[in-house]
């Protein structure tokens, strides 16, 4: 809440496990395993966790996202 309060934003609650009021934040809570959590092997947690800023640069800028590619 005090990081919240200092950067002047307020937090949302959405009821979990709701895709119809929570889809995108569901959504990636389900690539992150599948995408960069799990698909190769890492010797530790803190290996993993310096991939995760290439990870997300990649999803929000550069990944195609299922929703806006047509089938």
């Amino acid at each position: 809440k005090a990081v919240l309060a200092d950067l002047g934003a307020t937090g949302k609650l959405t009821r979990a496990y709701r895709p119809q009021t929570n889809g995108k934040a569901e959504r990636f809570n389900h690539t992150l395993p599948d995408e960069w959590a799990y698909p190769k092997p890492h010797t530790s947690n803190d290996e993993r966790t310096a991939t995760l800023t290439d990870f997300l640069h990649t999803y929000n800028h550069h990944r195609s996202h299922t929703a806006a590619t047509p089938h």
